[in-house]
């Protein structure tokens, strides 16, 4: 596709609403690359692929990279931010024309993306925030929002008294920080329920299943346990066996495909829905409007829901 057949594109993305704002966007014009497409040359920097929430993520943006005719490069730090800092490096000294970044440390991001913004190329970031830097624009669910709705959610469950305990994500992260903090004011609205106990175990479900079991054993008499991912809810299940959503109920974060099953099943209470394609999607959609020289919003933020069963069937591929 031609540079200015994406650019027909995407103002036509931009006529229907999707990307409208007011910050400052990047510079344009680059070709070239090793990724999937022929036109910019466009780096995703993602946190981990070792996660079915962000290879979502990946297939979105990459949809949308081959109908804007970018060609997009996907890079893994392995939940690692020395990796992040140096593929960064290696993909603005490769010519990338911009960067995607879901940072797996949101503080320790602001070094990663510094040698892009020295370069005056376009930073979107994806589901987590950069602190401390002047990217061009953040993608992301509203975590804060999220956690409220979990804490209603497992409320209800259980019915509105009993002592929880918390499995936190990856400390430093954005996403972990913000879902934590909506909990964290959803359940006080609650008086009858008590948090006994918080504990991350990284977004990890084999790390999870260690961590639950252990305060389990701490606290035998828990009614309710909120994971900030599907994959810790995941993993809590494991650890509570058939108890799981007769005698302790989970909730968990993110809605994955493991996640909506596990929904459907009863296991697991209810999972606070993400839209990780479509994140995806227009963090890219926001790459190809700054490129061509569009301004974009500073912060997009994308909807989360409740599933429950009630409504599990809706969500379901």
């Amino acid at each position: 596709m031609t540079f200015s057949t994406r650019g027909r594109i995407v103002a036509a993305v931009l006529s229907a609403g999707l990307l409208i704002g007011t910050a400052a966007c990047g510079r344009g014009g680059e070709s070239g690359g090793d990724g999937t497409g022929g036109g910019d040359a466009v780096t995703l920097s993602l946190s981990t692929l070792n996660n079915p929430f962000f290879v979502d993520v990946r297939d979105g943006a990459q949809a949308a990279a081959d109908e804007l005719g970018l060609s997009l490069t996907v890079v893994d730090a392995q939940n690692d931010s020395t990796t992040q800092t140096d593929q960064i490096a290696s993909a603005v000294s490769a010519g990338t024309a911009g960067l995607i970044i879901n940072a797996v440390d949101s503080d320790a991001a602001a070094a990663a993306v510094a040698p892009a913004l020295s370069g005056e190329l376009p930073v979107i970031g994806v589901d987590r925030a950069v602190n401390d830097a002047e990217i061009t624009s953040l993608v992301s669910s509203d975590n804060v929002a999220g956690g409220r709705q979990a804490a209603d959610a497992l409320a209800e469950a259980i019915g509105e008294s009993g002592k929880v305990i918390v499995l936190q994500g990856q400390p430093g992260t954005s996403a972990s920080r913000d879902r934590g903090a909506g909990f964290t004011e959803g359940i006080a609205a609650y008086p009858d329920i008590e948090v006994v106990a918080q504990q991350t175990a990284n977004f990890d479900r084999a790390e999870a299943l260690d961590v639950a079991t252990n305060l389990l054993q701490a606290h035998p008499d828990v009614v309710g346990i909120f994971a900030e991912n599907d994959e810790m809810a995941l993993g809590a299940i494991q650890a509570l066996g058939s108890r799981a959503g007769q005698d302790v109920f989970v909730v968990g974060f993110d809605g994955t495909d493991d996640g909506l099953t596990a929904v459907q099943d009863g296991t697991l209470v209810a999972t606070i829905a993400q839209r990780p394609r479509e994140l995806g999607r227009q963090a890219v959609e926001l790459m190809a409007a700054a490129l061509d020289g569009e301004t974009v919003d500073s912060e997009v933020p994308v909807a989360v829901e409740t599933v429950t069963v009630d409504n599990v069937e809706d969500y379901l591929q």
